[in-house]
C-alpha cells in the first residue's frame, strides 16, 4: 500500500501555487480569523484541546473549531463542545454552528464572487481547470446526491456550483 501512494507522489507531484492567493486550508482559517474577529470573539490558533491540535480554540466559550474528524470526535467526548469545519464550507458561515448566538454580520453584495464561492463549493481553488472541476464535481455530487443519502439542498448547490465553476474556467 505504501509502494503505491510513493508511485502516486512521483507521479503525480503536489503542486505548488504561486499566485499569492490563499487557498484550502489557508483560505478557510483566514476567513475563520476575519468571522471571528468580526464578531469581537477571542481565540487561540492551533492551541491543544484534550491532547488534539485544533484550528480554532474559543477559550471564553470553551468551543474547538477543527478539520480533522478523528480529533472532533475525540473532543467531543469531553466537556468541550467540538466543531468540524468542512473543507469547503466558507468561513462566514461558522456562525451557524456555533453553541451561542452571534450577531448578524452586513454581506457587501459586491464582495460576494459566485465564482469564487462556486470553486469552494466544490473544494477547488479559483484557478482550477475544467478538468479539475469536473472531477472535483464527480467526486462530490456522489456524496450529497439526494439517492446516497445526501440532501436535495446540497445537492442543488453542488450542481450550481459545477455550472458557474465550468463557465469560469480557461
Amino acid at each position: 500500500v505504501t509502494g503505491v501512494f510513493l508511485v502516486g507522489g512521483r507521479l503525480f507531484p503536489t503542486t505548488v501555487d504561486r499566485s499569492g492567493r490563499a487557498t484550502g486550508d489557508g483560505k478557510r482559517r483566514r476567513e475563520i480569523r476575519e468571522y471571528l474577529q468580526a464578531i469581537d470573539e477571542p481565540f487561540a490558533e492551533d492551541h491543544p484541546v484534550c491532547g488534539e491540535p485544533v484550528a480554532f480554540y474559543l477559550p471564553q466559550r470553551d468551543v474547538a473549531i477543527t478539520f480533522d474528524a478523528r480529533a472532533y470526535y475525540r473532543i467531543g467526548r469531553s466537556g468541550t463542545h467540538a466543531i468540524l469545519f468542512e473543507h469547503e464550507l466558507p468561513g462566514v458561515h461558522l456562525g451557524s454552528r456555533l453553541p451561542f448566538d452571534t450577531p448578524d454580520l452586513a454581506i457587501d453584495e459586491n464582495e460576494l464572487d459566485p465564482a469564487s464561492a462556486a470553486f469552494s463549493v466544490l473544494g477547488l481553488p479559483a484557478e482550477a481547470s475544467a478538468s479539475e472541476v469536473k472531477t472535483a464535481y464527480q467526486e462530490k455530487v456522489k456524496q450529497v446526491h439526494p439517492d446516497h443519502g445526501g440532501d436535495h439542498e446540497e445537492f442543488r448547490q453542488v450542481r450550481e456550483a459545477y455550472t458557474t465553476a465550468k463557465e469560469h474556467t480557461g
